[in-house]
């Protein structure tokens, strides 16, 4: 069984940056799509980036230039790389995990979720 374990929100000062990681272990496909997600308070959730096996990595229009994603698949853990960072980039972030490369369909599992914080 699949387990995904985050690591690394916090609350920060706009323009600041954070790193949030997704820790992966089980049973691991090499075939595989990771993804980013976020919801605010009284917002619906949102995609904000994925990486897969056959998916160059993708952005909300929100975040591009600003976050990056990305593997370390020998550790088998997932970033999201945020950079300058703003108020409306607060929310609650979870990280999936797909069991097809393109990124499609539902995600077979969800990280636990950390809360990103940024003030003005």
């Amino acid at each position: 069984q699949v387990q995904l374990v985050e690591s690394g929100g916090g609350s920060v000062q706009a323009g600041e940056s954070l790193r949030l990681s997704c820790t992966v272990s089980g049973y691991i496909s090499k075939i595989h799509c990771m993804g980013w997600y976020r919801q605010a308070p009284g917002k619906a959730r949102e995609g904000v980036a994925a990486v897969g096996t056959y998916e160059t990595p993708i952005y909300a229009d929100s975040v591009k230039g600003r976050f990056s994603i990305y593997e370390d698949t020998e550790k088998n853990i997932a970033y999201l790389q945020l950079d300058s960072l703003k108020p409306e980039d607060t929310a609650w972030y979870s990280c999936a995990r797909y069991t097809n490369g393109f990124c499609r369909g539902a995600p077979l599992r969800w990280g636990q979720g950390s809360q990103v914080t940024v003030s003005s």
